[in-house]
């Protein structure tokens, strides 16, 4: 039986808001919940370094603060997201040893690349009696664009790595089938080592509740960060060739620029709202109001694990337009709550966002369909019980079935 959990995360913002009531179930069922994520260094707030110490400071004072009232808690490690130093990586592993000596864990929960590897073999070493490893997405690795040889060089990498700690592990989840059919393929997850699809992250359908879709003007969005492969540029260029025939439609952008090879250029960034294709709303802490006012939400990306905004939007009856791409495919049926388009096609892009402008009718169709369809596959009180399970946590009688709405990421 687990009674002490530690959860490994390289991104610390993604962890209330997309663990929150992952962490408050593991506790409403008596385990003694432990977090660890980069929370003091530079860049450890996931932007592109430039936040100042007090910054960096308020941000893990808060994370803390939220942990604490789920009933959990914090522990900084030193872990580098997107960093390719291997003393860097060693020091990961060895943070992440001495964290498990001193707290015990009998079980663990890691997730993204670097804490999948080193959380892994750290446990394995120690001898922590349950390892699960959530697979969220490929990242730069995989989908990258730009890099040439260093990118070839460093998906060799990272399958090598990805292959020692997921055969050490005791489950490992994926969230889409695509994902775990490639690792089959490409000899990474064994066949020794037992594996199961969920359905994403889940979503707190009680904290995004439906919201109606506003009149006109159309309004187009996408959040994520400002990466090539989430699909920016051709969001962009799709606004610029739809705002020549239809200036009054909108389309707006909410991300940040991030330190990944990936990442769309400040410049590139400034041209799109220079030229008035873009509204940029920056980073949003809290994504509902950007989402109420849109119409349509759009995610181009090139592939996902399961897209977290294309949820919320979801949850909140918006349509959406995605790519036919692993992990985007499976959050729409197209022509049902939504459309999907054939991945880097700017033109297939244009023709589905064009649609709702000569048939608004199917906005708020669309919309309806797409909350149904979230309350069906997506609840992330259903998607925490599949993960629980998986540990091999029982359930036990006393513990509600739903929970109160997560903090705010």
């Amino acid at each position: 039986m687990i009674k002490r959990v530690l959860m490994v995360a390289s991104y610390p913002e993604s962890i209330v808001g997309f663990r929150g009531e992952l962490i408050r179930e593991m506790v409403a069922r008596g385990i003694e919940v432990h977090v660890a994520a980069p929370v003091g260094g530079k860049g450890a707030t996931g932007a592109t370094g430039g936040e100042s110490d007090a910054d960096r400071s308020a941000a893990s004072s808060r994370l803390k603060a939220s942990l604490e009232a789920l009933g959990a808690t914090l522990h900084d490690i030193p872990l580098s997201r997107t960093g390719m130093n291997p003393l860097d990586d060693l020091k990961t592993l060895a943070a992440l040893m001495r964290l498990m000596l001193r707290i015990r864990p009998d079980g663990l929960f890691a997730y993204t690349i670097k804490p999948v590897v080193y959380g892994s073999l750290a446990a394995w070493v120690l001898g922590v009696h349950q390892r699960t490893l959530l697979v969220t997405g490929l990242g730069y690795a995989f989908t990258g664009t730009q890099g040439g040889t260093k990118r070839r060089l460093i998906k060799a990498l990272v399958r090598r790595l990805y292959r020692i700690a997921l055969g050490r592990a005791h489950m490992v989840l994926f969230q889409n089938p695509d994902d775990r059919r490639l690792f089959i393929e490409e000899g990474i997850l064994l066949d020794t080592t037992a594996s199961r699809v969920i359905n994403g992250s889940g979503v707190d359908l009680a904290h995004f509740s439906p919201v109606a879709p506003p009149a006109q003007p159309v309004s187009f969005l996408l959040i994520a960060r400002l990466l090539g492969d989430k699909g920016v540029r051709e969001f962009a260029e799709a606004a610029k060739r739809i705002r020549q025939r239809h200036p009054q439609v909108r389309f707006r952008l909410a991300g940040w620029l991030d330190d990944n090879p990936d990442s769309i250029a400040e410049h590139e960034l400034q041209a799109w709202i220079d030229d008035g294709a873009i509204d940029y709303l920056g980073r949003l802490d809290d994504v509902r109001p950007a989402i109420a006012e849109c119409s349509v939400y759009v995610l181009p990306s090139y592939r996902e694990g399961t897209p977290r905004t294309v949820l919320e939007a979801m949850a909140l009856g918006r349509a959406v337009v995605t790519t036919d791409a692993p992990g985007c495919r499976e959050t729409v049926a197209s022509g049902v709550n939504g459309f999907l388009v054939e991945v880097k096609n700017v033109d297939a892009l244009c023709q589905a966002l064009q649609r709702y402008l000569e048939a608004p009718a199917l906005i708020a169709q669309h919309g309806e369909a797409s909350r149904a369809r979230a309350e069906e596959r997506y609840d992330v009180h259903r998607v925490n019980r599949s993960i629980l399970d998986a540990m091999g946590v029982d359930r036990p009688s006393s513990c509600p079935a739903r929970l109160g709405p997560s903090v705010v990421r």
